[in-house]
């Protein structure tokens, strides 16, 4: 886990690991661009910036929990 939490990209399993968030979700999100990665073309695996998207991660749930709807999500952190 030390590794994980100290890599500047992870996957997606690493955030549900990290943000306790499910996969279904974080891949909703993802789908939606809430999220960005960049794709390793070598066997197409989707990396996050670590920081960066667990912040953002922190952000979606903190609207979520103030009422905000997943259209005014994306508004609001575009």
């Amino acid at each position: 886990m030390e590794v994980i939490e100290n890599a500047d990209y992870v996957t997606i399993g690493e955030l549900v690991l990290l943000s306790g968030v499910r996969y279904s979700t974080l891949k909703f999100y993802t789908e939606e661009g809430m999220l960005h990665f960049e794709q390793a073309e070598e066997n197409l695996t989707r990396r996050y910036k670590r920081a960066e998207t667990l912040e953002r991660i922190l952000w979606i749930k903190k609207l979520k929990e103030d009422g905000l709807s997943i259209p005014q999500i994306k508004k609001e952190i575009e």
